[in-house]
């Protein structure tokens, strides 16, 4: 055998080594919720609503409206939560992906206060609906420390502070200087932050799934592995909705596809950028070590323009870690070693630490950095989530149903916004790889 083949072989051992004997390219979500094939179900002939898509946006808005007594059916291309929704990192938020300066300098301070209180809205709501509904997911009200890279980045978080404190937004904030931040996180790869108090962390798949439940206990249908192919207006009233197993004639159709819309509705679509993001769980590490890493158990995301981001596992064993989001990659295990390098950046004490989980899902982002609801040519959508989506997704398939039950209750500042797009985009963002070298260049750049 050659040098070099004995070279190669090395490589493959050594960076094998990096992984457990039971390493999944799934969520580690699913380790305790895995995806369930529903029961074939046939293709009712008419619904007074479809629901397209089972993640927690459709799930949410299927909840209200079979409450409300609508005959409801839910259709999922794949199975019930493949997407998103059971892929995210579990954070229960309070705040926007835009941060209130930017929202201020360009739709003005009274409609800036007015969308980051309603993101606020969004965080106790889903947290009442937990509590009410009894879902056990492991939720905790445990904060989030927002890191900051540079000292720059730290003035920054101040002013943003400073701004909201003024304006009146509800927002329970704390600057931590780099002194003072090993309360915080056991690294020293920050320059500080800011304790954002009253944000939760979940987890995903449990919340998923309680949802679903639920969800069939009202009355509602859920039918997966079903794609809808298309949805057309009638003349008289109401829609056809088609399936590759039938068409369903439905007096309102909900589409709650956010990071994975296709072509059965083009015009939501041309507003959406699919934005794939990563995320990779250790070994069992023991509370000591998690202790080290996360003193306070809060969750952490960092002030870069495309962030890191960690928590601690519900049971306090692992640390979940996410980054390189919107540089795609097919074979996860090279994406997990790339990710594992820039874990070692933020906690070089974890060399040597092996993975058990790498796995991948779609955001939703729109050219705004603004989630969206509202109605076009009579079909209601509730998209965008940008990055913010147990709490926003939640809220806005419950709003949405209320629009359709023509409630007065439904009114949210996020409805009937201006939802743009840019020429000749068709839901294909070609732009990605592009626009993701600039961002990590200018992130380079600020350290």
């Amino acid at each position: 055998m050659s040098f070099s083949s004995n070279r190669g072989e090395w490589e493959t051992t050594m960076a094998d080594a990096l992984f457990t004997a039971d390493f999944k390219a799934t969520p580690y979500w699913w380790d305790a919720a895995p995806r369930l094939a529903l029961p074939e179900t046939p293709i009712p002939a008419r619904a007074d609503a479809v629901v397209v898509g089972s993640g927690q946006v459709g799930l949410s808005a299927a909840l209200t409206l079979a409450r409300a007594g609508r005959e409801v059916v839910v259709l999922e291309a794949e199975e019930a939560g493949h997407g998103a929704s059971t892929r995210n990192a579990g954070y229960v938020g309070r705040s926007l992906w835009s941060k209130f300066a930017a929202l201020e300098a360009e739709l003005g301070a009274t409609e800036a206060k007015a969308l980051c209180n309603e993101a606020v809205a969004t965080h106790h709501y889903v947290v009442n609906l937990i509590e009410e509904e009894q879902i056990a997911c492991h939720l905790t009200l445990c904060g989030r420390f927002i890191a900051a890279e540079t000292p720059g980045q730290y003035a920054m978080l101040e002013r943003e502070l400073a701004l909201m404190t003024k304006h009146g937004v509800e927002f329970d904030g704390e600057m931590v200087p780099a002194a003072e931040q090993h309360r915080e996180i056991g690294s020293d790869y920050y320059c500080g932050g800011m304790v954002l108090r009253g944000t939760g962390a979940l987890h995903p798949g449990l919340f998923h799934q309680g949802l679903l439940e639920r969800v069939l206990s009202a009355g509602a249908t859920v039918i997966d592995r079903t794609p809808v192919l298309g949805i057309e207006r009638q003349r008289d009233a109401g829609f056809s909705v088609t399936t590759p197993r039938g068409g369903i004639a439905v007096g309102d159709v909900i589409v709650a596809t956010n990071g994975y819309t296709g072509r059965p509705t083009p015009w939501i679509a041309r507003r959406m950028i699919p934005v794939p993001a990563y995320m990779i769980a250790t070994e069992p590490l023991g509370a000591e070590m998690m202790k080290r890493l996360l003193p306070s158990g809060r969750t952490l995301i960092d002030s870069k323009v495309n962030i890191f981001w960690a928590r601690p596992s519900p049971d306090g064993e692992r640390l979940l870690f996410g980054c390189r989001t919107g540089m795609r990659e097919d074979d996860l295990k090279r994406k997990a070693r790339q990710m594992h390098g820039d874990m070692l950046k933020v906690f070089p004490q974890l060399a040597g630490t092996r993975l058990s989980h790498c796995w991948t899902g779609n955001m939703g982002f729109t050219f705004d950095k603004l989630p969206h609801s509202g109605v076009h040519e009579g079909v209601h959508y509730a998209t965008g989530l940008c990055g913010v989506g147990i709490p926003m997704g939640t809220y806005l398939g419950h709003k949405t149903a209320l629009r359709v039950l023509g409630s007065r209750d439904a009114a949210t500042a996020f409805e009937g916004r201006p939802f743009p797009t840019r020429p000749f985009y068709t839901g294909k963002p070609w732009f990605l790889p592009l626009m993701i070298a600039w961002l990590n260049l200018r992130d380079r750049l600020a350290r």
